[in-house]
C-alpha cells in the first residue's frame, strides 16, 4: 500500500508540473514574445526609438535617482558600424578585449577571450557588451548628477579626451572633460588580469562657488533576453546586494512595476553592488563599502530597456578643491572560485551568490566545490562525476544495504503474497491485514526500498544545478561524442546516432519545467540510463497489483525521455549510479540466496 501511494503521489506531481507548464507558462511565454515582437515592429515603423534624443538625455530616470536617461539610437546598424561611430580606447587584457567609447565615456564593447559561443574551437568568442545603436545594446557607465540644472555634467554625447589610446592589465587610462563652466571631470580606468575594472572619478572646481554633485554607476541593457524555458531553474535579470541582502527580481517583476513608480525596486544601503546577470555572465557596478548609496532597478517601456544602478552621497566641491570617488565594475564570466576570491579579498559581500545555487544552495555549493577539486586532480569532469558517484554511494552504503536486504527479502515473500491474493480475492481489507501480518512476522518493511531514492533527491537536484549553472561545466568534454557535459547528449536514435543525414531533435517537443523534452532526440547515454534502470527493476520484487506493476515497468521509458533533454553529465551520473546499485544489490541477493 505504501508503495502504491508513493507511486500515485509521484505520478500526480509530474502531471501537475507538466500541466502547469503546458497550460500556463507556455502560453504566457508566447504572449510575452508576441508583445515584444509587436513593440519592435512599432519602433521600426516609427524609424526611431526616441522622438527627442536631446530631451531624453536631459531627462531624469524613473524613481528617486537623478541619473540622466539615455535612449538607444535607431536599430539600423550592425555592431561594427556602431563601434565606428565613436573614437575609442582599446582594451586588451589577458581575458578581455574591447574598447571604451570616448563619446559618453562608457564601457560598451567587451568580448571574452576564454569563451566561445559553441564547442567548435573556431566559433566566435562570446560578446558581452555592445554599443548603443545595435539591436541588443548593453553597457556600463558612471558619472555625476546635479540637482542644479545650470551645472553641466557629462552626458550621453559628451566627447572625452584620453591620455592613452589603449588599456591593458596593470595600466591606467584617464579620460577628461571640461564643461566650460570651470569644472573639470576626470574618469580613470584600470583592469586586472580577470574581469574587474576599477573606475576612479574626480571633479576639479575652478569656479568661485561651491558645487554639489552626486556620483552614480549603472548597468543598462536594451531588449529582454529570451530564456522563458529556464524560469524555474535559473535566475536571470536584476541582481545586487544591499546591506548584506541579495536583491534579485526577475525581468518580469521589474517590467510589471514599470507603470507604478511608487513601487519601484529601491534599496538604501551602505556599500553594495547592482547589475544584471545571465546564465553564465555578470555585469555589476560595485560601490565602495563606506559609501551610502541608493540602489534601484527599473524598466523603460518606450525603449524596452532595463537598468540597475546606484547613486552615492552628495559631495560639496569647494572652489579650488577636487573630490573623487572610486567604484569597481565586474564584467565577465561567473566562475565560482573567482567570485569567491573577489568576495573575500575585496570585501564584496555575497558576490559569489551571483551564481544561482538554488534552494539546495547549502548542499549544491559543497558538491560543486568537491566536483571541482576532483576535476583538478583527474583533469576531466566526466571522470570526476564517476568518482563523485562512487563517493556518494559509499556515503549511503549502510542505508542502501538495509534497503536492498529488505527488497531481497520481499522478493522471497512474493510467492506467499501471490497465494494470499488468490485466496482472498476481492476482499482488500482482509488481504491488507494478512499482508501486514506477514511483513511484521518476517520483519520486512515494504517501504524500505524507497529510502535510497528519497535520500538521493537532494543529490540529484544539486547536481542538476551544478551542470546547469556552473561556468566551469560549460562546454566541458567527456569522451567520444560528449563534447559538452552541460548540454544534452547530441546523438539520436532516429538518425542511427549520426549515420543518417538529418536532425530530428526538434520534430516533436513537449514543454516541461526547465525546458523541452525532444521526444525523438534520445541519445546513447539516455538509452544506457534507461536500460540500467530497467535492469535494476528486474532485481526488485514485482508489485502484486497488476496496474502498479505496469506503471513501474513504464518508469524506465518515461525517465529515458525525460532525461533525454537534460545535461549529459547528469545522465551519466544516473546511469553510473544505477550500475553501482545493480552490483551492490546483486551481491546482497547472492549472499542471501535469493534468485535473481
Amino acid at each position: 500500500m505504501e508503495q502504491k501511494n508513493l507511486l500515485i503521489a509521484v505520478v500526480l506531481t509530474v502531471a501537475i508540473l507538466l500541466g502547469w507548464q503546458f497550460l500556463y507558462e507556455t502560453p504566457k511565454m508566447r504572449a510575452h514574445q508576441a508583445a515584444q515582437q509587436q513593440a519592435a515592429e512599432q519602433m521600426a515603423k516609427q524609424g526611431q526609438i526616441s522622438p527627442d534624443p536631446q530631451a531624453a538625455q536631459n531627462a531624469a530616470a524613473p524613481g528617486q535617482t537623478t541619473i540622466p536617461a539615455e535612449q538607444s539610437a535607431p536599430q539600423t546598424v550592425d555592431r561594427a558600424a556602431a563601434l565606428a561611430q565613436s573614437p575609442r580606447v582599446t582594451i586588451d587584457s589577458p581575458r578581455l578585449k574591447g574598447s571604451i567609447s570616448l563619446k559618453g565615456g562608457r564601457l560598451d564593447d567587451l568580448t571574452l577571450k576564454d569563451y566561445r559561443e559553441t564547442v567548435d574551437k573556431t566559433s566566435p568568442n562570446v560578446v558581452l557588451l555592445s554599443p548603443l545603436g545595435t539591436k541588443e545594446a548593453y553597457y556600463a557607465d558612471s558619472g555625476w548628477t546635479s540637482a542644479d540644472p545650470k551645472v553641466a555634467v557629462p552626458g550621453a554625447d559628451t566627447l572625452w579626451q584620453a591620455d592613452s589610446d589603449s588599456l591593458a592589465a596593470g595600466q591606467t587610462v584617464t579620460l577628461s572633460w571640461d564643461n566650460g563652466q570651470g569644472l573639470i571631470f576626470r574618469r580613470a580606468f584600470t583592469v586586472d588580469d580577470n574581469y574587474m575594472f576599477t573606475v576612479t572619478q574626480s571633479v576639479e572646481n575652478k569656479t568661485g562657488a561651491d558645487v554639489k554633485l552626486r556620483p552614480y554607476a549603472r548597468v543598462k541593457r536594451f531588449g529582454t533576453p529570451a530564456h522563458p524555458s529556464q524560469s524555474y531553474v535559473l535566475h536571470e535579470g536584476m541582481i545586487g546586494n544591499f546591506n548584506g541582502t541579495l536583491a534579485d527580481p526577475s525581468y518580469a517583476k521589474v517590467r510589471d512595476r514599470a507603470q507604478e513608480p511608487e513601487k519601484l525596486f529601491t534599496y538604501a544601503s551602505t556599500g553594495g553592488w547592482a547589475g544584471i546577470t545571465d546564465k553564465y555572465w555578470l555585469v555589476a557596478q560595485i560601490a565602495d563599502n563606506q559609501e551610502a548609496v541608493t540602489g534601484e532597478y527599473f524598466y523603460e517601456p518606450k525603449t524596452d530597456s532595463y537598468q540597475a544602478d546606484y547613486v552615492g552621497t552628495e559631495r560639496s566641491v569647494a572652489p579650488g578643491a577636487t573630490v573623487d570617488t572610486t567604484q569597481k565594475l565586474f564584467a565577465g564570466a561567473k566562475e565560482v572560485n573567482l567570485l569567491r576570491d573577489y568576495r573575500d579579498n575585496q570585501q564584496i559581500a555575497n558576490f559569489d551568490l551571483a551564481i544561482d545555487f538554488g534552494w539546495y544552495w547549502f548542499f549544491t555549493k559543497p558538491l560543486m566545490l568537491l566536483l571541482y577539486w576532483l576535476h583538478h586532480h583527474v583533469g576531466n569532469f566526466g571522470i570526476a562525476i564517476l568518482i563523485l558517484t562512487v563517493m556518494v554511494k559509499a556515503l549511503m552504503f549502510p542505508l542502501a544495504n538495509k534497503s536492498y536486504k529488505s527488497m531481497s527479502r520481499m522478493k522471497q515473500l512474493t510467492p506467499q503474497i501471490q497465494a494470499m491474493r488468490e485466496k482472498y480475492g476481492d476482499d482488500k481489507m482482509k488481504l491488507n491485514q494478512e499482508m501486514t501480518a506477514l511483513y511484521k512476522r518476517e520483519k520486512v518493511n515494504p517501504a524500505a526500498g524507497c529510502l535510497p531514492v528519497f535520500v538521493q533527491i537532494p543529490v540529484f537536484f544539486s547536481l542538476y544545478k551544478v551542470f546547469y549553472v556552473s561556468m566551469e561545466m560549460r562546454q566541458a568534454p567527456f569522451f567520444g561524442w560528449i563534447k559538452d557535459l552541460s548540454a544534452p547528449d547530441p546523438t539520436s536514435w532516429m538518425n542511427l546516432f549520426g549515420l543518417l543525414p538529418w536532425d530530428p531533435s526538434h520534430w516533436v517537443t513537449l514543454p516541461v519545467v526547465g525546458g523541452l523534452i525532444h521526444v525523438l532526440s534520445i541519445g546513447v547515454w539516455p538509452l544506457i540510463m534507461g536500460f540500467t534502470m530497467w535492469l535494476q527493476q528486474r532485481l526488485n520484487p514485482t508489485p502484486p497489483d497488476p496496474v502498479q506493476a505496469k506503471l513501474f515497468t513504464a518508469m524506465p521509458i518515461i525517465f529515458t525521455f525525460m532525461l533525454g533533454s537534460m545535461p549529459a553529465g547528469l545522465v551519466i551520473y544516473w546511469a553510473w549510479n544505477n550500475t553501482l546499485s545493480i552490483l551492490q544489490q546483486r551481491f546482497i541477493m547472492w549472499r542471501m540466496g535469493v534468485k535473481a
